[in-house]
């Protein structure tokens, strides 16, 4: 069957067709992308604005209409932080059913580790064993770890790179100082979640999903997408300190001409390489593995799996 998948993010809306049934690996067709920032679309009373809630109906009536011409026969959408957050989220989700028809469902931030652990899990299999997830959004970083295909603990803290950048950072590139102190804030932040999870020593395999660690794995030398996804890709917290130490004296500007940088996402770049930093520093890694597999691809699988009647067991493609 053909599926759609409709992500409301921070940063963008994106739809990703795929074809897919149970026992099957869902296979991606196209994937439509449009930037909309709707966290910065929050006003200072915690609103949606009205220009940010016009553009997210047209974006979504839009995509409907592609899923819809591209041939799916199901529309999965949902929304994360920015909508979660959003103090008028109610109002703007009832405009955007009522005039587009399409029923967007909020998910939690645990909602977003667990569909992100299912994800990596399949992708790894049982083999993989005791599992430590990581994924930074615009809005928030999740965490989560388990043996089963649902995790024993997810997490989700809102330290997601968009957020950063615009709570953390007044200059470009920010001052020496504001990263400085955004090191050691982060730090704070997470200290308590990982006194609640395994250190390395306890885990089995430690991977990060999401474009932001993909990102950060291609500047630190790891192999370009078209290499195929078969292809092993690392990110060591040596490579990524180097790194910090590079991009943090960088404009946006400039770091959207580095090859593998998204020009929509440049700006969050420097925020976003913080946190996968004190993440990795607080959970004593030295290496995460990157999934190519992530949220989106777990609400598929979940979706696949309540379709069929019958929960699947891992069927990992290593």
């Amino acid at each position: 069957m053909r599926l759609g998948v409709l992500d409301v993010g921070s940063n963008t809306v994106h739809l990703l067709v795929v074809d897919a049934h149970r026992g099957a690996h869902p296979t991606p067709m196209t994937s439509e992308k449009t930037m909309l920032r709707l966290a910065e679309q929050i006003t200072p009373h915690g609103q949606l604005s009205k220009s940010g809630a016009d553009r997210l109906v047209r974006t979504v009536a839009a995509t409907k209409a592609s899923a819809a011409r591209l041939g799916c026969e199901d529309l999965m959408a949902f929304a994360t932080s920015a909508v979660r957050e959003a103090g008028n989220s109610a109002e703007v989700l009832d405009r955007v059913r009522r005039e587009t028809g399409v029923e967007l469902r909020v998910l939690s931030g645990e909602d977003e580790a667990r569909y992100t652990f299912l994800a990596v899990r399949r992708w790894y299999g049982w083999s993989a064993g005791q599992l430590l997830v990581l994924d930074i959004g615009g809005g928030s970083l999740e965490l989560a770890c388990g043996r089963d295909e649902d995790p024993e603990l997810a997490f989700s803290v809102p330290l997601g790179a968009g957020r950063l950048t615009r709570t953390r950072f007044r200059h470009d590139p920010p001052s020496r100082h504001e990263v400085a102190e955004t090191r050691e804030w982060l730090a704070e932040q997470l200290a308590p979640v990982a006194r609640k999870l395994p250190k390395a020593g306890g885990l089995d395999r430690v991977v990060a999903s999401s474009k932001t660690f993909r990102t950060l794995a291609r500047l630190t030398g790891a192999a370009p997408s078209s290499a195929g996804p078969r292809t092993r890709r690392v990110l060591t917290d040596a490579g990524l300190r180097q790194l910090i130490a590079f991009v943090s004296r960088m404009s946006a500007a400039d770091l959207a001409e580095l090859e593998g940088v998204s020009p929509s996402r440049a700006h969050q770049l420097v925020a976003g390489a913080l946190v996968a930093e004190a993440a990795m520093t607080a959970l004593s890694l030295t290496q995460l593995e990157i999934c190519p597999w992530a949220l989106r691809e777990g609400v598929i699988l979940r979706r696949l799996d309540q379709t069929n009647g019958s929960h699947q067991t891992g069927t990992g493609t290593t």
